[in-house]
């Protein structure tokens, strides 16, 4: 009997030994290998620049265009560069393309120092000015055949690049047209297809939808989109804010030739004094009620046009709720009230002090 009991004594904390120092290490090494992967993953996503540009300074006489200014592009996104007229933006533009040159800094594209004679950098370039840049003499397709023609010498590759262009911006119907006979619309998908025929990976758009109308305004913007969901990067300005909210990963907001703003559209909110602006549409409403309203706290504005009163709060908690509070104790009776969030037209103008389209 003392021998069997022995035997059992013995046995059971060796198998529960095992279990205990089998299966913990496995669980921690395991936890170990998941954590290394998913940082492993995160830093091949972060992307290097596609352009990189440090310091410029370009004056012309006694105006500093460009005043130690610095942009970096990342690959893959929509970035938008913004300013108002004079600020800098199409000299920063002709810097990047070699155009012009400049009195200090550098500019590297594709990792290589660009300059005038850099046509292996400008191969993979593709620019699309405002200024609508094809020839009269020639129809659609042989304008587009010529443009793709400067980069890609091997002619069946050439004519499969020039087809996909035409077919991406929709002038299958007006391959024997020539320009002249061409609607502003249509003139602008063809200075498109002109840029973008020979398939560069760096693109420059220079407010292309200027003078459209709003379906071929449209059509220009998807095709942007479908351009960077097949790997473009894209440098991209405009006059048009909501073209900016629908476009851009990223904005640069430029004036006086330096730098006043980068970030996404919800970051450049983020960084402004306004919160929410609040329209309210009383159907009566005393001086003394009116004084109470514009002491509520936060309230960077206020103004009143006949029975419309606008305010303008800036950041803070419980604003709308502090509001209401007041127009029920006051029995403020009203037809409309709405609010919003501030629009990137705003950020623009608490910036600047101007416009976009000044």
């Amino acid at each position: 009997m003392e021998k069997e009991t022995k035997k059992k004594v013995t046995i059971k904390p060796k198998k529960e030994t095992k279990k205990k120092v089998t299966i913990k290490p496995k669980k921690e090494t395991k936890k170990k290998e998941t954590i290394k992967s998913k940082k492993e993953i995160k830093k091949k996503i972060v992307k290097k620049p596609i352009v990189e540009i440090k310091n410029l300074v370009k004056n012309y006489k006694k105006v500093t265009a460009l005043d130690d200014f610095n942009l970096e592009i990342k690959e893959g996104e929509i970035l938008g560069l913004l300013g108002p007229n004079g600020s800098g933006k199409t000299t920063c533009i002709n810097c990047l393309l070699s155009l012009i040159t400049f009195d200090k800094g550098m500019i590297k594209i594709f990792d290589k120092e660009m300059s005038p004679e850099a046509y292996d950098i400008k191969s993979k370039i593709g620019v699309i000015f405002q200024d609508v840049a094809v020839f009269n003499e020639l129809t659609v397709l042989e304008n587009i055949d010529y443009f793709c023609g400067l980069y890609i010498s091997d002619h069946k590759l050439r004519k499969q690049y020039v087809e996909e262009a035409v077919k991406f911006v929709g002038l299958e119907e007006f391959l024997k047209f020539r320009p002249k006979q061409l609607s502003g619309g249509l003139l602008r998908r063809l200075n498109i297809a002109c840029g973008i025929a020979h398939k560069p990976s760096l693109i420059f758009f220079d407010e292309p939808t200027v003078g459209v109308d709003p379906q071929s305004r449209n059509k220009i913007l998807e095709g942007i989109k479908e351009l960077n969901k097949k790997g473009a990067t894209i440098l991209y300005t405009t006059h048009y804010m909501e073209e900016v909210e629908q476009l851009c990963d990223r904005i640069v907001i430029i004036d006086k030739g330096k730098e006043i703003a980068n970030g996404s559209k919800q970051e450049l909110k983020e960084k402004i004094k306004i919160g929410e602006k609040v329209t309210i549409e009383v159907l009566e409403i005393n001086p003394e009620q009116y004084k109470k309203i514009s002491k509520i706290k936060n309230i960077l504005d206020i103004e009143q046009i006949g029975n419309t009163i606008n305010i303008v709060f800036k950041n803070g908690n419980h604003n709308l709720d502090t509001l209401i509070d007041l127009l029920k104790a006051e029995d403020i009776k009203y037809e409309r009230f709405f609010s919003e969030r501030p629009t990137l037209n705003d950020v623009f103008l608490e910036m600047t002090g101007k416009e976009l389209r000044d």
